[in-house]
């Protein structure tokens, strides 16, 4: 049979749930089609979980990665297999820093180094493997069990020297000043491995309202984070003298909101005071944005638009050569897991359109925006485009990058209705050349709505990805849920594809 195509036939349905997304056995995203199925999820109902087929990896073991290890799980522990030793040495010390009366090893399961930890343990086990991003991938387990070959080394090596060239090219630097990784988390912390030599023991500060990983990485793994959301360059300079971070983090643009910081301001108050700024341009691409005047370390996550099939996780550290640490962070950002020669494969041969795929998202997303926007139903569109900050960014020519957010007139319930209605795939990720939606802040921030609520991410939003459908038919889909939601009519027949 072949692959579905989610273009033309998404996973919307409540039959669908679980389904991997794309079709295929590396898919980063599993369908959940309707409100009832993400809250099942976030509440770990068990009907619910047997039915994924899949799962984003950093959220928990792959399905592949699971019958790697469950022959050497014993009773009330996890087994947490990495890619190096050294990653696998960097999680059990997490461990042991987090909990110390708890017990953790390191084992070998068909050549790889594993963690074994026990009840104490492992929810420090799983919160080292979801924020870092450092575990095994999909294809290392289909390789470690036979089920698929391994590559040459010699051909992996040329796929990440392609990789590097590419984006070098889109960059305008030299190749060797990026460093690729086996998640864009996991390109965060080689980016505050490498600051902890310039600035070690401090915490990070965050501005803007981060991606839940991005704050969580150096509030739990390194030495603390701290978030402001500031209206002002003063307060940040305030935050700056007060706190005196190891380094300045950004998201260009943030997740979900879509909002830049004022990153020249930022990075000229942040430099001055010795303080470099690490900036995520994973939504608004290094296609669309000149970071490198003003940041010093840009890391992205090329799991999203630059591979755009949703099958392949990686991620990338660039050091900006016009860092006044250039040298120093280039030489200090650490190996510890290099991107797979079989992930490296893969996202070359998925990354080779970028250039013509990104400016066609973008396009299909800022149409999506503007019609929504005029859309009596909707009460506010979060997209780049109202950011006077990201358009400042912007090269000549750009777009605003594939995402965006919008809250419906009528609250959560008018949500739950369009979100069940919605003849698009539902799930987690961004930036595949399928659109996706899901109700963000429920997947994201489900134990802390009202801290989300407090700093303006409501509970009823909905995120979209848009892909590469044709604009008509993906606008007739909005309509038809709006349409369908007002008069009912998702609750009185069956929901058939459209």
């Amino acid at each position: 049979m072949s692959p579905r195509n989610l273009l033309s036939d998404p996973a919307w349905q409540g039959s669908d749930l679980g389904h991997p997304l794309p079709d295929s056995p590396h898919a980063v995203s599993v369908a959940l089609p309707r409100w009832r199925d993400v809250i099942a999820y976030e509440e770990k109902d068990p009907a619910c979980r047997d039915a994924l087929q899949t799962i984003y990896p950093r959220f928990g073991l792959h399905p592949l990665i699971q019958q790697l290890v469950q022959p050497s799980e014993l009773a009330g522990t996890t087994v947490w297999p990495y890619p190096t030793e050294a990653a696998a040495q960097a999680a059990l010390a997490h461990c042991q820093r987090k909990a110390p009366e708890s017990r953790s090893e390191l084992i070998t399961i068909a050549g790889l180094t594993c963690l074994r930890s026990d009840a104490a343990a492992s929810p420090h086990a799983k919160a080292f493997w979801q924020h870092t991003g450092l575990g095994l991938s999909s294809r290392q387990a289909a390789i470690a069990l036979g089920k698929e070959t391994s590559p040459s080394s010699t051909s992996g090596d040329a796929a990440r020297e392609l990789i590097r060239k590419r984006l070098a090219g889109i960059h305008g630097v030299d190749a060797q000043q990026i460093s690729l990784h086996p998640a864009g988390m996991a390109g965060l912390y080689a980016a505050l491995s490498a600051i902890q030599t310039l600035r070690p023991g401090k915490p990070t500060l965050q501005l803007g309202f981060p991606y839940v990983d991005v704050l969580k990485q150096p509030q739990v793994v390194f030495h603390g984070g701290e978030l402001l959301q500031p209206q002002s360059l003063a307060e940040v300079e305030a935050a700056l003298d007060q706190l005196q971070p190891a380094a300045v983090i950004v998201e260009l643009p943030s997740n979900p909101l879509l909002r830049c910081m004022d990153l020249p301001g930022v990075s000229a108050l942040a430099r001055s005071r010795g303080i470099p700024v690490i900036a995520d341009d994973t939504i608004g691409t290094g296609i669309n944005l000149n970071a490198l005047p003003y940041a010093d370390l840009i890391f992205t996550s090329l799991t999203k638009s630059f591979a755009g099939r949703g099958d392949v996780m990686a991620g990338s550290v660039l050091v900006s050569p016009q860092s006044p640490w250039a040298a120093s962070l280039l030489a200090a950002v650490p190996a510890i897991a290099p991107l797979s020669d079989a992930d490296a494969i893969a996202l070359e041969i998925a990354s080779r359109d970028v250039l013509q795929r990104v400016p066609q998202l973008d396009a299909n997303a800022l149409l999506l925006a503007e019609r929504l926007e005029a859309h009596p139903a909707v009460q506010r569109v979060l997209h780049p485009k109202s950011c006077p900050n990201f358009r400042a960014l912007m090269r000549s020519g750009a777009g605003h990058g594939c995402l965006l957010s919008f809250e419906l007139k009528g609250g959560q319930e008018h949500s739950k209705r369009v979100y069940d209605a919605l003849r698009i795939s539902k799930g987690p990720s961004l930036g595949t050349d399928f659109s996706l939606v899901c109700p963000y802040t429920q997947l994201a921030h489900y134990d802390e709505l009202s801290w989300a609520e407090q700093c303006g991410v409501p509970a009823d939003l909905l995120r979209v990805s848009v892909g590469l459908e044709d604009p008509e038919a993906l606008w007739m889909r909005f309509e038809q849920a709006f349409a369908d939601e007002e008069s009912g009519e998702t609750l009185k027949k069956p929901l058939t594809t459209g």
